[in-house]
């Protein structure tokens, strides 16, 4: 039998349950103050009723929902919400507190002073007299990992709105040659200290995310920076093994060469 509704349906509520077949009971007030009820199959597709093997009670209660209503109109009048004239503020600044911002700015530091120390190892091991080119190619292609780590760093700061500040870079050492250890091993192990202190600084910086509830910030030093800093500790420290078992003789010309290819 055909319905007639006099009024819209304001409100549905759903339950689900057992069964092979779905129904839809819809009950509808008449201009008389009585209800018109119906039954009928739900409008799913019969191959999702089966695999899904349940069903829909949907009524209409006729009441009105509360605490969903979203007005973005008036919640943007929030002093939080209100965007800058300045235009020495940034506008995409968010939540992003002052500790945070000059955190990162030390980042950058140490990224571009491990950089600058890579790059004198480079120089060290492509002299005519040294020529050990295996260790000149490892050590600049980690300079510019360490120069590209800053850069990431440098463009979040910029996402954030913070804004990046450059501090002085201490002059690296520029000779590595040692009685013991030999130059090779010596340049291996201070890359290992190296790199462990970046990562005991990347720590700290997450940190600094933690304790200012910057979960976003906290993401991005996780995803970007923790796991590849590990792995290069390990990497590094391999190195440092293999080399001290060789020695200081022919057997780091071997060393290096496996470097090269």
């Amino acid at each position: 039998m055909a319905a007639t509704f006099l009024s819209p349906v304001p409100v549905f509520s759903l339950a689900a349950k057992q069964g092979d077949t779905a129904r839809v009971l819809i009950t509808s007030p008449t201009g008389n103050g009585h209800s018109i009820s119906c039954s009928s199959v739900s409008a799913l597709p019969s191959a999702s009723r089966k695999k899904r093997n349940t069903s829909l009670v949907v009524s209409a209660t006729g009441e009105t929902l509360t605490g969903v209503v979203f007005q973005p109109f008036e919640e943007v009048k929030k002093e939080v919400f209100v965007v800058p004239n300045s235009p020495q503020v940034s506008l995409a600044r968010q939540y992003f507190v002052d500790e945070c911002e000059a955190s990162i700015n030390e980042q950058i530091n140490v990224e571009y002073t491990a950089s600058y120390v890579y790059h004198a190892m480079f120089a060290y091991f492509d002299r005519d007299n040294i020529a050990l080119k295996g260790l000149a190619k490892f050590f600049k292609e980690s300079s510019e990992e360490e120069r590209e780590h800053a850069e990431k760093l440098m463009e979040y700061q910029n996402i954030r709105g913070g804004k990046v500040v450059l501090h002085s870079i201490l002059t690296p050492p520029s000779e590595f040659e040692h009685v013991e250890k030999g130059d090779a091993l010596y340049a291996m192990e201070l890359a290992l200290s190296l790199e462990k202190l970046t990562n005991e600084k990347l720590l700290s910086l997450h940190k600094v995310a933690d304790e200012n509830n910057d979960p976003q910030m906290a993401d991005f030093v996780e995803s970007e920076f923790l796991t590849e800093q590990v792995e290069s500790i390990k990497k590094i420290a391999e190195y440092v093994a293999q080399l001290r078992m060789v020695g200081k003789g022919h057997g780091v010309w071997h060393f290096d060469q496996m470097l090269l290819n």
